[in-house]
């Protein structure tokens, strides 16, 4: 009986850190970075292809475009994910851009919602691509899920940018061949 009671004690107070780290950190914002040895402008052009972005972020399923221009602000699409075998659908909104400079996007799920910015610099030749995310976690379950894994999300974000550096600087499409017919 007396391990009963410490061990009810040792679970409560595991309970009581879990939901409290939840109260205190709510949302949990990461950067990451990465240089890739092409220009800005195919590097902006590769990154803004849907017909390639599974390439380089693996779960996503497939895009669905539902209100707006695509890559443009105000544009809302789903998103489906495949994660673990099942299907999951997050709302993205693009909130902000700056061709071959800067985009902002929100992305709404039921578990969180996420806040992310993309950089784009040249400098020497080379892109430095930057990414922000801020998550917020829906209720105080999934933030405090969400204040347990900053250092998974921010792996997973680095591991998506090396993705998309090997894309852009594999990538055989001459993205500005049109552009240059129609000047």
């Amino acid at each position: 009986m007396k391990y009963l009671k410490y061990l009810l004690f040792f679970i409560v107070i595991l309970v009581l850190i879990f939901f409290g780290n939840g109260l205190l950190n709510p949302s949990i914002t990461y950067e990451n970075e990465v240089v890739v040895n092409k220009s800005v402008a195919e590097s902006w052009a590769v990154m803004e292809d849907e017909s390639r972005i599974s390439e380089w972020l693996h779960v996503i399923d497939r895009l669905e475009l539902v209100s707006g221009e695509a890559s443009t602000v105000g544009a809302v699409s789903n998103i489906y994910v495949i994660e673990n075998g099942e299907e999951m659908v997050m709302q993205e909104t693009i909130t902000a851009s700056i061709p071959q400079a800067y985009m902002a996007m929100t992305f709404t799920m039921d578990f969180m919602n996420m806040d992310y910015e993309l950089f784009m610099t040249e400098k020497d030749g080379k892109t430095h691509i930057r990414s922000k995310t801020t998550t917020l976690g829906n209720g105080i379950f999934s933030q405090s899920m969400i204040s347990f894994l900053n250092g998974m999300m921010c792996d997973q974000e680095a591991e998506n940018l090396n993705n998309l550096k090997k894309v852009i600087e594999q990538n055989q499409k001459n993205y500005f061949l049109n552009k240059s017919l129609a000047i």
